[in-house]
């Protein structure tokens, strides 16, 4: 009888890409090693995931009546670990393209910048290695060898056995193996044997897997909760529980700011257990970018980022949302269709934003800390849930004239401290709060103790400028030339009105095209003048916002406003009295001009401001 013959050992080389990823993980990216038992243990949850949610529809599958869970052995003596699942398996085609290929082509640049940058690999240490799929290389870090032994759940599937040594190549061959599911095996390195003591691998599962939604097993011995906790009654829920949990489902390492726990039931019934973070993530990522909420149907995972339950401006939420009115047979791709998506969606909107604005009156310490985060998100809803529109309004905080650097008021508060012949509410515009508080064009305001918003978020003036309104007060740049100021501000210190005219002609003459007009200030207190913005104008923020969007972006002329009673002005209406042409009153007007710019910080080029100003100096300092 011939010998059968053993099946053939195929060998593939990565790809060059996924060689210097391998060698950035193992030699230098991460320094904790623990986070490989994790990575393999989410690998093995989603597979379990994927298998129960196959076998909702079908049972004509390998294995039908296999429990799902997670089976970890390990052997201290001979410092040998594997953890099997009884998974969706893997076919030989995932073996190639999910094993041997990076997952994401952004990944590698993105481990280069990362590594480049010593601060932020710190921070991001041990937290993201999943993020970009390639969580299973970590293995590498405390192993020279892995083993996968994996069978699809397809019946007539094959089984196969990958072997690598992470250096450039990996091996496949057929194997017999009756069950469905992957089975990976490995030695530990020597200076890692303290990985295959029971009491390590039992203390990272309760770090960072105690709620996988499935038991794990190590030496036979169940190591961690399989619970639902957003089923359990708000009162038997623990502080320690939900930090736990919240750190299991966001990768994050601090505790959460805050917490919400629902459970509805009416047009729409669900329960969810919603996270707000203790802080931003590390890297400044697009709101779309973000993973949010998971989503689960009678407690069996259906999506891991479910972006139609929560609009980008709330994505920072985490948590998990469970509802009974989703059919358990829904595609994953297609959950943003279904009615009762869109009814949870409006339900969690309206209950996270009225905990916010609980937050914000109870708690207003925590919540500036939330706002200090957040804030350029949840600015954003403004402008795109216009039905939630006056609910964001609410919980929008900016610095103001009568807060301490760093500190914010909201819209209410401003109107509770309102002078009763306010008509509008105020607000400057600017890159700092520093060059805010120097702005000439608040002398007037501060002068009569008339508080003004100073915007210095970059996306403030992108939404203030929309509100439009708030409680009937209409919302106003100061920069803007038609602000309401007291005519009673005329007083014996300025000029005359023909010597007023006569100079005012004069720098219009001097100016020409580089204004829009000159007139006489009735805002400027201690400064001999000032640029505004005209009526149908652009602020001068987002004009320079404008400017660094379009290149070829002009923009539009200012108004230049100024204060005959400065000893400045007087001192020029003397040189126009002598001569209109004397070129010292001349200069002394452009660079008044070319001042203003450089204040709002707009001086296109300092260089000749620098030149008139030394000739100014060398014309006041002659004998």
């Amino acid at each position: 009888m011939a010998k059968k013959q053993a099946p053939k050992v195929e060998e593939f080389q990565y790809q060059a890409e996924l060689k210097q990823l391998l060698h950035l993980i193992i030699h230098s990216l991460y320094t904790d090693p623990e986070v490989f038992l994790r990575e393999l243990i989410s690998n093995a949850s989603d597979a379990l995931n994927k298998a129960r949610f196959r076998m909702l529809t079908d049972k004509e599958v390998l294995d039908p009546e296999a429990k799902l869970l997670v089976d970890i052995n390990i052997d201290k003596d001979q410092r040998t670990f594997s953890i099997e699942d009884s998974g969706i398996g893997m076919t030989r085609d995932d073996l190639i393209n999910r094993i041997g290929t990076v997952a994401s082509s952004g990944t590698m640049e993105f481990l280069r910048e990362l590594q480049a940058n010593k601060e932020q690999k710190e921070k991001l240490d041990g937290n993201l290695i999943g993020q970009f799929g390639v969580g299973f290389y970590s293995v590498f870090m405390v192993t020279d060898e892995v083993v996968i032994e994996t069978r699809h759940i397809e019946k007539d599937s094959k089984g196969y056995r990958w072997q690598s040594d992470g250096q450039g190549s990996f091996t496949i061959q057929e194997i017999d193996k009756p069950t469905r599911g992957t089975r990976i095996s490995f030695t530990f390195k020597e200076d890692k044997a303290d990985f295959a003591e029971s009491f390590r691998i039992n203390h990272i599962i309760k770090k960072y897997s105690n709620f996988v939604d499935f038991p794990i097993q190590v030496n036979n011995e169940t190591a961690n909760q399989v619970e639902a906790l957003w089923h359990k009654p708000k009162k038997d829920v623990k502080d320690e529980e939900l930090n736990e949990f919240y750190k299991f489902i966001s990768n994050d390492f601090q505790d959460p700011l805050g917490h919400l726990q629902l459970s509805i039931e009416g047009a729409v019934n669900f329960k969810a257990l919603l996270f707000l973070p203790a802080s931003a993530p590390p890297m400044v990522l697009r709101p779309e970018d973000m993973t949010s909420v998971q989503l689960y149907s009678n407690k069996v995972f259906i999506q891991d980022n479910a972006k139609e339950l929560i609009p980008e401006y709330l994505r920072f939420i985490k948590g998990v949302v469970d509802t009974e009115d989703l059919p358990l047979n829904v595609s994953r791709e297609v959950t943003q269709n279904s009615p009762a998506m869109a009814k949870i969606r409006n339900t969690i909107v309206s209950k996270v934003l009225g905990y916010l604005a609980d937050l914000m009156k109870k708690e207003p310490e925590k919540y500036d800390t939330f706002f200090d985060n957040f804030a350029q998100m949840l600015k954003m809803g403004v402008n795109s849930d216009y039905s939630n529109r006056e609910k964001i309004i609410d919980l929008l905080k900016f610095e103001s004239t009568v807060t301490d650097p760093g500190k914010k008021t909201s819209l209410k508060n401003y109107l509770s401290r309102m002078n009763e012949e306010q008509n509008e509410i105020y607000y400057l515009s600017g890159e700092s709060r520093k060059s805010l508080d120097r702005n000439p064009n608040l002398e007037y305001f501060k002068k009569h103790d008339l508080e003004v918003l100073l915007l210095s978020d970059p996306v403030d003036i992108f939404v203030v400028p929309t509100i439009g309104e708030y409680e009937g007060k209409k919302i106003k740049s100061i920069d803007k030339a038609d602000i309401e100021v007291k005519e009673e501000e005329a007083s014996e210190d300025r000029l005359n009105e023909n010597l007023s005219t006569s100079l005012i002609e004069v720098f219009k003459e001097t100016l020409g095209d580089k204004v829009e007009d000159v007139i006489e200030s009735r805002r400027l207190v201690s400064s001999p003048a000032t640029l505004v913005v005209g009526k149908d104008g652009m602020d001068a923020q987002m004009e320079k916002m404008m400017k660094m969007m379009q290149k070829d972006f002009a923009g539009s002329k200012r108004i230049l406003e100024i204060n005959t009673g400065h000893p400045l002005i007087k001192n020029l209406s003397r040189l126009n009295l002598g001569s209109s042409t004397d070129p010292l009153l001349r200069q002394c007007i452009l660079q008044l001009y070319e001042g203003s710019l450089l204040q709002n910080g707009s001086l296109a080029s300092a260089s000749e401001y620098i030149d008139r100003m030394n000739e100014i100096m060398v014309a006041a300092t002659q004998e």
